[in-house]
């Protein structure tokens, strides 16, 4: 079910997998063109290739969505909000994370916890990073050479305030 057309995958396969998944959700999917910042910007599937590194929405039927290969996908989700965003170290050492807490609370519909859920990517076992990246994490995070991305990721989203519930992280996701 590969979604991105950057890849060596036949387009029209690509376009078809994407209809699948805009059925089953019932709804239209928002793409975006992930750059490795930390811009957060409202769902549009009418706006396909804008260049961010994020998406939020109130609106129903409305799919935000992002790509990654190593990056991480975090679904940050509120009362009458949610949102995306792709969190590579770039974007973790620059602050995509707390832009995305920001958006949903924006978005949000009264008060309450926002929950978060951290989805596959690299890991400490095999994610080797030189010590320039690892300085911009102070050492955190830190299995020898390689980075935890997750673990920055929940530090960062425990931080982001009191308003964060349970922080979930997914090995792996099934469709």
């Amino acid at each position: 079910l590969n979604l991105g057309l950057l890849t060596d995958d036949d387009p029209d396969s690509v376009q078809r997998n994407r209809a699948k998944l805009s059925a089953e959700i019932g709804g239209r999917l928002a793409y975006i063109r992930q750059v490795h910042g930390t811009d957060i910007v409202e769902a549009d599937p009418d706006r396909p290739g804008r260049e961010a590194d994020g998406q939020a929405t109130a609106r129903p039927q409305v799919g935000a969505m992002v790509m990654t290969a190593d990056c991480l996908p975090i679904a940050i989700a509120a009362v009458g909000a949610v949102g995306v965003v792709h969190a590579g170290w770039r974007g973790l050492a620059n602050g995509v994370i707390a832009n995305g807490v920001d958006a949903i609370r924006a978005l949000r519909t009264g008060d309450g916890p926002l929950h978060a859920a951290i989805g596959p990517g690299a890991g400490p076992c095999c994610y080797e990073v030189g010590e320039e990246v690892h300085a911009r994490f102070g050492g955190s995070a830190r299995n020898g050479r390689n980075l935890d991305l997750k673990a920055i990721a929940r530090e960062q989203l425990t931080r982001a305030g009191d308003l964060i519930g349970d922080v979930e992280i997914l090995a792996a996701v099934k469709y």
